[in-house]
């Protein structure tokens, strides 16, 4: 029994272990970092209670001008050009799920298979709301936008069993 109140206890108390809420996070599975090495997350996810309401639609991760940008798990490419002057590349994953890399100038071209890891592109200075260079990494499932972060999976947590005093 104690081992089961230490184990909630640990996840509770471990800000970051787990996504910020199941409701916001996309299924895990086969997904990493689509940077590395793994980068300091610079402005998490906030999902705006509609849709047209102010909020942050995805994450912000350090990394440096012209580092490469990599598929964070199997797709294709759906979408990889200009958006509003901004360079972007999407990647359509199973089940509707679609990831969003910007600024990133794009190394694949649309309806190219990526498996995780594959490079699309290189970070470009300039995303707004960063001082330094870094990378928006955004999800959606169809129409409603997800916390990348829940993508990933976190290293397991394992507990050392509690010594007793004599």
């Amino acid at each position: 029994m104690r081992w089961i109140v230490a184990v909630v206890l640990g996840l509770l108390l471990v800000p970051g272990l787990l996504p910020a809420s199941a409701a916001d996070a996309a299924p895990g599975g086969g997904f990493g970092w689509p940077v590395q090495p793994r980068p300091p997350v610079l402005r998490r996810f906030e999902k705006p209670p509609r849709d047209w309401l102010p909020g942050h639609r995805g994450v912000d991760l350090g990394a440096a001008a012209g580092q490469p940008v990599l598929a964070a798990g199997g797709g294709v490419v759906a979408f990889a050009g200009e958006v509003g002057g901004k360079p972007v590349v999407s990647v359509d994953h199973p089940g509707g799920l679609r990831t969003t890399y910007e600024p990133v100038r794009p190394s694949v071209a649309v309806g190219r298979k990526v498996v995780r890891g594959t490079v699309l592109g290189v970070l470009q200075p300039g995303h707004p709301g960063c001082a330094n260079p870094c990378l928006h990494w955004g999800a959606r499932r169809g129409r409603d936008y997800v916390d990348p972060l829940g993508l990933l999976r976190a290293a397991p947590l394992r507990l050392k069993p509690i010594e007793h005093g004599p």
